[in-house]
């Protein structure tokens, strides 16, 4: 039970919680900018990533809590170990996921991987046309 609460539902409730504020304030943040064409792309395009990403995580750790569920509910119960593996190897995998998720999906994390490790040239015409300013902003000490 403790594994389903502490490895599933608190990150469970954690993810929908701050996916859920994020999208909120993006589309108050759309709502200012008299709902132009490019804000309302990117709005689209942070939502089918946020949907991906809970999906993903729901892929990755449902089965492992599910099955940690019916072990707590059929003690006692027979049953393969090399069944307990799968899993197991879903819910390690969810780290290998996560970062091919914003790769593909997210073209300012994209182009600063491609950067890192010295495969993004100069100025090609998908980083040019879709380049966007991200605010950067201090916080200071109370």
């Amino acid at each position: 039970m403790f594994l389903f609460g502490f490895c599933f539902a608190v990150p469970l409730a954690t993810i929908l919680f701050c996916y859920s504020q994020l999208l909120y304030t993006l589309k108050i943040a759309v709502k200012a900018q008299a709902d132009s064409v490019s804000t309302q792309k990117a709005e689209r395009e942070v939502t089918r990533m946020v949907v991906i990403m809970v999906l993903g995580f729901l892929v990755c750790w449902m089965p492992y809590a599910s099955f940690a569920l019916w072990v707590v509910n059929n003690r006692g119960s027979t049953f393969d170990l090399r069944l307990a593996t799968i899993p197991s190897c879903f819910s390690k995998a969810s780290a290998v996921y996560n970062p091919f998720i914003y790769v593909l999906l997210n073209k300012q994390f994209r182009s600063c991987m491609m950067k890192m490790v010295g495969m993004g040239g100069g100025d090609d015409e998908e980083s040019s046309s879709s380049q966007s300013v991200t605010e950067v902003s201090k916080v200071g000490p109370a």
